[in-house]
Order: structure tokens, then sequence, then C-alpha cells
């Protein structure tokens, strides 16, 4: 499952994606948009581990968009019919664009199974939008963050905001937004951005994967709805979210995978839980070029 952009690991029901660019500070290029849904849409759909976690190589976690994702502004010639063309659908070829990057990390937080960010170096630009669509990060002591895109006049659209500002108090998220400052792991950390820091990239992994472990040895029904609760919450009323969860454990609650993680709890062994099933692959439709 490797790929250009990620070095990709499953072991023990835990998958690592690892960025691996380091001499180009992990840069976010077309391909990086292409590669990272397939591959989380794969561990996903055919259940092939319970946590994801991601990290990366080098001085940075990642520097962000590569410009090239934007391509080349397409030119025919000055004053010209098919310029004039081209300049009417350029809008709207650039909110296909946005929308497609978008989904990219969407898939992070619409995944069925818990994404654990560990960043050292940089977050940058475009790495913001990547960490605020995991479930937790942890951090580096040296590690910081930007929401660089409005130090070269740009307002950033990948998923920056919509995210940040219910993970940060909203003056926190607009002073980032305006002025483009790096935000340290401490900081971080003390307004809950950050669920832990460490002193560096080794004994942050270290951590990290013991906490992927402990989240995999428990029930991956319970932890899917855990999720799915936990961000519907976040995005509806109490009264709905209480409904939501009512109706979710009416048709999802297990009562042997309760027995199970009781007896194995009293036992002091590891549980036998069943695994999600795997996703429904989509059929064929059966057209041709």
């Amino acid at each position: 499952m490797n790929s250009t952009c990620f070095n990709v690991s499953i072991e023990n029901n835990i998958a690592h994606l690892v960025l691996n660019r380091p001499e180009k500070r992990n840069s976010m290029v077309p391909e990086f948009w292409d590669e990272l849904p397939k591959i989380i849409h794969k561990i996903d759909e055919d259940s092939l581990a319970r946590v994801i976690v991601i990290s990366s190589t080098g001085p940075h976690f990642t520097s962000g968009i590569d410009t090239s994702v934007f391509g080349n502004p397409e030119k025919v010639s000055d004053n010209s019919m098919e310029q004039k063309k081209l300049d009417r659908v350029k809008g709207a070829k650039l909110y296909d664009t946005v929308k497609y990057l978008q989904q990219t990390f969407s898939c992070l937080e619409n995944s069925r199974v818990p994404v654990l960010a560990a960043i050292q170096g940089g977050a940058i630009g475009g790495g913001v939008d990547l960490i605020t669509a995991c479930d937790m990060r942890y951090m580096t002591e040296d590690a910081f963050l930007s929401i660089f895109e409005i130090n070269i006049g740009m307002t950033a659209d990948v998923g920056t905001f919509p995210r940040i500002a219910k993970l940060l108090p909203e003056g926190i998220a607009k002073e980032l937004a305006y002025t483009g400052r790096r935000m340290s792991a401490k900081e971080a950390k003390s307004l809950g951005l950050v669920n832990q820091i460490f002193p560096n990239k080794d004994a942050m992994l270290s951590g990290v994967m013991k906490i992927a472990k402990e989240i995999a040895n428990k029930a991956p029904l319970a932890i899917y709805g855990s999720k799915r609760i936990i961000n519907f919450a976040r995005d509806h009323s109490t009264s709905d979210a209480l409904d939501y969860i009512g109706i979710w454990n009416a048709s999802m609650l297990q009562q042997d995978e309760i027995v199970e993680a009781m007896n194995a709890n009293r036992e002091e062994r590891e549980a036998d839980f069943v695994d999600l099933p795997s996703k429904r692959k989509q059929m064929g439709s059966g057209l041709t070029d």
C-alpha cells in the first residue's frame, strides 16, 4: 500500500502512515491528494486496522500545499475569444479543485476508526487542515503550527476554519488566521488543541503507539459509535445528539461485546472483540467508455 508520499505499515491492528518526502518538507504535491483518501478508504472499507496513526519524517511534519496542485493558469492569447471563455470558467474550476482537496481531509473525519496525528517540526498551512481533521493530536516540544495562508494573501480553504473554530477559542483562532503566526506546542497544549507533548520524535512515536494500542484493544464497534456520536454532538444540539445516540444504540449496541469486555477485564486477558465489517463495495455501473 506504499505510495509516492506515504510509507504504510499495519501491525497489531494499527495502521501507520508516514509522510516520506523529508527533502521536500513533505509538501502536499498533487499525488498526496489522490493517495491519502485512497489509503484511508482502503483501511476503513476493508477493516484492515482499528486505529490509524499519521506521522512524518524530516524537519517538518508538512510544509503544506504545493502550488503545483492548482496547475498553471490557462492562457491562449491576449483578448482572444478562447481566452475569454477560459476566464469565465476559471472560478468554477478553482471551486472544483478546492472541493477535491477538502474531501481528502474529510476522509479522516469520516473514517470509522480513530486517526491520531504525531507532529514534529511545523504543521504549516495545509498541515493545519490535516491535523484538525484527526481525532487526536500529539506534538514534540519544538513543534508548531501556522495558518500560513494569510502570509501569501490567501484565505485557508481546505478545512482549517470549520474545524479549528470548534477546537480553539474564537479569538485565538482568528488571531492565528489574521496574523499567520506560529503557535507553539506548549500553547496548543494549554488550549486543548494538543493532547500531549513529548520531548522528541522517538518519545512521541513511542507514546502515540502506546495510546493507539490501548484504543485498538477496545471494542471496535463501541469505538466506531463513540466517534460518530462525538462528531455528531459537535455539530448538532444536545437534544438532537441525545436522540441520535438513542437510535444508534438501539440498532448497534451488542450485548455479547459488553459481556466479552467484562469477562476479559475480570480474567485479566485480552478481549476477543469482533472487527468492523468490511464496507459494501459499489457495484459496477456496466457503462463503458
